[in-house]
């Protein structure tokens, strides 16, 4: 039944967790979640015959990696295994889900599908949601999860993460839409875990700020400033101004506006000039001068156009002008952000040190993504390539094919360093690579343990993390750090409290106190 596998003594003890109880399994990327679900897989098949399992995950790539994964280690004859995308015409999947007995999709079509009554989930025995940290608020899993809730007759679920995340209620409310018994949570400390990883070497590379930027960020942030100050003058804004409490700010305010109030109107045009301004600070600060520039040519190009009177505003500004002045001038002088170099410094010790060595680089942005494999690709012995989400609006994108072209690439040495935006963070088959860099650190927990997790599983790794001093990034780094921390207290702290529920049935459920406060 199963072929070349067999579970570590981690994966046994949780597989033996998960196969009687609802679980949210924590396990960093690259331990072997697929395989656990593979186990509980065939339990449920066993034991609920006959019977379907449903494994959803966020991308059709994703996906297609499961299924690929079960074909591989399941034996040919043993359950009708099918993978559900969109472009499978709904008519033909509502007659495939009658005979399948293990189904791999997204939560999109299997959603759709529901709504449409296409078919139910009677009979599924096990759903399985990778990347669990995603079933919050209006995502699919949710709704995919309310379904079977309802319609299931023997109900087993299951949530594979690196991370849920640091914050309490978030993660209460995926334990509470997963109908959670029990938290399995591993980390590359855990005692059973250690003797399967290798040795993760950690630098802090700190870059200066070049002073020749100073006037620039002085200029941007009289701007950012002064739009602030006409916000709090309003009444609109309280407490500290960042790009999250004014995205906030901007929701609050578009509601308020429906209602023809002429302050919030104006409130949301000072917010949307403000949010500019800071992404134009951020990519100033930890980012590239070509990106920058780019960005502030499209707001000249959108003023032009008279798209917003926002913006028409913004780009009057004397300040802006001179910004845009200043920034000429250091590019005339062949000038870049510090971190292009010293990415290439270090890319070219790691390839010098070891030639056949495979390197991811994770950055923000696409256009700093760009960047660094145009100046990567002019050091001998190196072959770079993007790896980047699809085609956005005018931006350069990779389709799904020509995403899996570049991992296959990866994976055969065609290509040996990978840049990549955020799609390289989830589950995706990437091989083991020797070291991972940080174009700028991320204060999310979630995502910092997504990219981290990418080397030092097989051979041993480095991570490496640029930090532009005296700027944003030296905020992320402490926040990245100090979430991470918090979020296995707070997993620690609700797997107690769900253990202490379970001693003392009669104990009303935290999980539910939470929805009742909520409600």
């Amino acid at each position: 039944m199963l072929i070349d596998i067999s579970p570590r003594q981690y994966q046994q003890k949780i597989f033996e967790t998960a196969k009687d109880r609802n679980t949210l399994v924590v396990l960093p990327t690259g331990l072997g979640k697929t395989l656990i679900a593979l186990l509980i897989t065939v339990e449920r098949l066993k034991a609920f015959a006959p019977s379907k399992v449903l494994f959803l995950a966020p991308t059709r790539p994703l996906a297609e990696q499961h299924y690929e994964y079960f074909q591989k280690h399941l034996s040919e004859l043993y359950a009708d295994r099918q993978l559900f995308t969109g472009e499978v015409p709904a008519i033909k999947r509502k007659k495939i889900f009658q005979t399948a007995e293990i189904i791999f999709s997204t939560p999109q079509c299997i959603g759709n599908d529901l709504v449409k009554g296409l078919y139910n989930l009677e009979e599924v025995s096990l759903i399985i949601f990778d990347e669990a940290h995603r079933c919050l608020k209006n995502y699919d899993y949710t709704k995919v999860v309310d379904f079977y809730k309802r319609q299931a007759r023997n109900q087993r679920i299951i949530g594979l993460t690196a991370s849920p995340g640091s914050d309490p209620a978030l993660v209460r409310e995926i334990c509470r839409h997963l109908d959670v018994e029990e938290i399995e949570i591993r980390s590359r400390e855990s005692s059973d875990v250690k003797p399967y990883l290798q040795e993760r070497e950690f630098e802090k590379v700190e870059v200066k700020f070049p002073t020749e930027f100073i006037e620039m960020k002085i200029l941007l942030r009289r701007i950012f400033d002064a739009q602030v100050d006409q916000l709090k003058k309003r009444g609109l804004l309280q407490g500290p101004a960042n790009k999250i409490t004014l995205l906030m700010l901007q929701n609050r305010l578009a509601s308020q506006a429906q209602g023809n109030d002429f302050n919030a109107m104006r409130g949301m045009s000072l917010t949307a000039q403000a949010i500019k301004i800071s992404h134009a600070q951020e990519l100033l600060e930890t980012q590239t001068l070509s990106g920058l520039k780019d960005y502030l040519e499209g707001l000249v190009q959108q003023a032009n156009e008279k798209k917003s009177r926002g913006v028409q505003k913004l780009v009057a500004m004397p300040e802006f002008q001179a910004a845009r002045i200043s920034l000429d001038k250091v590019l005339g002088k062949g000038m870049e952000h510090p971190k292009i170099e010293e990415t290439a410094k270090i890319i070219s010790k790691e390839m010098t040190d070891n030639p056949l060595a495979k390197i991811m680089i994770f950055s923000q942005f696409r256009e700093t993504s760009a960047s660094i494999t145009r100046r990567l690709n002019q050091i001998q012995g190196v072959r770079s390539a993007m790896f980047v989400g699809q085609a956005k609006k005018k931006e350069t994108g990779l389709s799904q094919k020509e995403q899996k072209e570049v991992i296959s690439q990866f994976k055969e040495g065609a290509i040996n360093v990978l840049c990549a935006t955020s799609i390289g963070e989830e589950g995706l088959d990437i091989p083991e690579v020797n070291a991972v860099l940080f174009y700028e650190p991320i204060p999310s927990a979630i995502r910092k343990i997504q990219r981290a997790g990418r080397t030092a599983r097989v051979v041993k790794g480095k991570l490496i993390i640029l930090v532009t001093k005296g700027t944003k990034d030296e905020i992320s780094h402490y926040v990245s750090g100090a979430r991470e921390r918090k979020m296995y207290k707070t997993l620690e702290q609700i797997k107690s409290q769900l253990a202490e529920e379970k001693k003392n049935p009669s104990l009303d459920s935290f999980l539910d106190r939470g929805k009742i406060a909520k409600a």
